[in-house]
């Protein structure tokens, strides 16, 4: 009796979180039926992207911004890869028209120099008010450190670099572009591991939006790869689960059926025929 409810509670469990793996593909499923959606959904334009309440709600839809690309803020994101060649994801504030709001911008790709490190291949950084068309997409993602970097060093007396007016007189029919005081190269290298967004907005003194991210896409430009990988939902892993549970949940009935039933009337048959 121990073993038949043992039996049992191992074959009903096995099923249980089989049902919960397929549940948990079914979600994914949908949430990528949503993303391409939003994907087919025309650019938001920049006023409703800011009345939004919560920008995740747009979350891999795509914007149509206008503003400043805040150069010398650039960050080069190390051990990236496209394609499977290792390189550098480059990362530019963008300071929004007619707003005292920046936001990161993940511009694209680029291939690292294997002899040199600090030999940064050109990126083209266009001046001026400019139009942009990205994705909205979640800061960007951290990989593992083996250890962490020191807080910056104090500057040295009278080598303290004044904020920079980012907008400067930069005008349109729109009005004045934002002015977005900046302290460039403050405390860090520009190429670094990850980039933490709250660190780095109290780093350059921007008013950097630390909810969400910007992502380019589109062809390759201004010496930049734009193949980024698509987010990793990972539906196939919960078919995979659960496959496997119910796997187990059948062999451990095989079993049960095999050593209580099928063995035990194998040695009786063979005992009356021995006897």
């Amino acid at each position: 009796m121990l073993f038949a409810l043992l039996a049992l509670s191992l074959v009903c469990g096995g099923i249980e979180l089989g049902n919960w793996q397929l549940r948990r593909a079914a979600q994914k499923e949908a949430l990528q039926a949503e993303l391409d959606a939003k994907a087919k959904l025309p650019p938001l334009e920049q006023d409703a992207f800011l009345a939004l309440e919560d920008a995740r709600q747009a979350m891999h839809q795509t914007v149509h911004l206008r503003g400043l690309w805040l150069t010398p803020q650039t960050v080069y994101l190390d051990n990236r890869q496209m394609h499977g060649v290792p390189g550098f994801y480059v990362l530019t504030p963008f300071a929004l028209l007619g707003t005292e709001q920046t936001i990161l911008v993940q511009r694209g790709w680029i291939q690292r120099n294997f002899e040199s490190r600090e030999a940064l291949q050109p990126v083209e950084t266009p001046p001026g008010l400019v139009d942009i068309v990205a994705t909205v997409a979640p800061p960007p993602a951290h990989l593992m450190e083996l250890g962490k970097a020191a807080d910056p060093a104090p500057a040295a007396a009278g080598s303290a670099t004044p904020p920079a007016q980012a907008a400067g007189d930069a005008h349109d029919d729109k009005g004045s572009a934002p002015a977005a005081a900046a302290r460039p190269g403050v405390g860090s290298s520009a190429i670094r591991q990850n980039l933490d967004l709250e660190a780095y907005r109290t780093e350059t003194g921007l008013p950097l939006r630390t909810d969400v991210s910007l992502q380019q896409s589109g062809a390759a430009s201004q010496g930049l790869q734009r193949d980024w990988p698509a987010p990793a939902l990972g539906v196939e892993r919960h078919y995979g689960y659960a496959f496997q549970w119910f796997g187990l949940s059948a062999l451990v009935a095989i079993l049960y059926v095999w050593f209580q039933f099928v063995a035990p009337f194998r040695r009786r048959r063979r005992a009356r025929h021995g006897g």
